[in-house]
């Protein structure tokens, strides 16, 4: 489970005196931990699975891809390059991302298993590629290619 690997890095990583790391792990253990008292909340005693993990650690990126846009924008270079650094350790405890070639040919199989053929399809669409493809995929990015793909029908 990804929630035991990234408690065994931490340790390592105080063992190590990595600051970085450790310092990132602990972030991300705080996050998952807010998850499940959330969870906990809606009366779900579960533990969490590693999806919901996967959830947790692709909006910890996606925020701070935001944040080194900002930082770099505004010529703060030093703390783009701290947020990059933290993205790329907490990359590592997530499955492999697609690349745009592998996202297309992702959204190409979700149009024609849905058959869609229509922009008013793209929930559709969306919705079978988050369920196959979280955590794996730049949904961003993934929007805009389905909107182009079924505005030009390039299907």
């Amino acid at each position: 489970m990804i929630k035991e690997k990234i408690n065994k890095d931490l340790k390592d990583s105080m063992l190590n005196a990595n600051k970085t790391m450790t310092m990132t792990l602990r972030l991300v253990m705080a996050a998952i931990k807010d998850r499940e008292i959330i969870e906990r909340g809606k009366k779900i005693d579960n533990p969490l699975d590693d999806s919901s993990i996967i959830e947790v650690l692709s909006k910890m990126v996606k925020q701070r891809v935001e944040s080194a846009e900002i930082y770099k924008a505004n010529g703060r270079v030093e703390l783009a390059e701290k947020e990059n650094e933290e993205i790329d350790i907490i990359r590592n405890y997530m499955p492999k991302q697609l690349s745009e070639e592998e996202t297309v040919d992702a959204i190409t199989q979700s149009i024609q298993s849905t058959n869609s053929s229509d922009i008013k399809d793209m929930g559709k669409i969306m919705s079978e590629l988050k369920s196959n493809y979280s955590g794996q995929i730049d949904f961003s990015l993934a929007g805009k290619l389905v909107k182009e793909m079924l505005t030009e029908q390039k299907i």
